[in-house]
This record gives structure tokens, sequence and C-alpha cells, in this order.
């Protein structure tokens, strides 16, 4: 896609959907190129389970079942009476 910088101050919502449809956009200034603005592309994405937060509670015998941890958590403060 080409733009101009008119068109970046004026409609950047165009340009940025251009970039995340992965589309290069050249921008121009009076007629000449001066910058080429092409999306990142990652092509690895991190596992979940290879964050460092991951399973730091899996020492805790209360967090067997996350479940039933979390439902404990939420109950009213009248539940028990």
């Amino acid at each position: 896609m080409k733009a101009t910088l008119l068109d970046m101050r004026r409609n950047p919502k165009k340009i940025l959907d251009a970039i995340a449809c992965n589309e290069t956009v050249t921008l121009t200034n009076r007629g000449k190129r001066i910058a080429r603005i092409e999306p990142i592309r990652d092509d690895k994405r991190p596992r979940v389970s290879e964050h460092k937060a991951f399973g730091m509670w899996s020492d805790r015998p209360e967090m067997s079942n996350p479940s039933t941890y979390v439902r404990e958590l939420r109950k009213g403060r009248f539940d028990a009476l």
C-alpha cells in the first residue's frame, strides 16, 4: 500500500488496518518515497508452559484442584452461617 504523510495524519486507521493485514505500507512525501512500515512477523509464539509463572503453586496442597480453591475464595461472608 502507498500512503502520503497527509494520509498518515488524517487517516492513520487505514494505515494501521493495512499493517494488521500483514501489508507493507510505503510512505511518500511529495511523490518521493521516504519510509516503509512493515508488520512484525513473529514466527515463534511463546508457549504458556514456558512462562516463569507457570506452575509456581504446584507444590501447594490446596492447589491440587484450582476450581475448588477459587470457589472457596468466592464464597460470600455469610455462607458459613
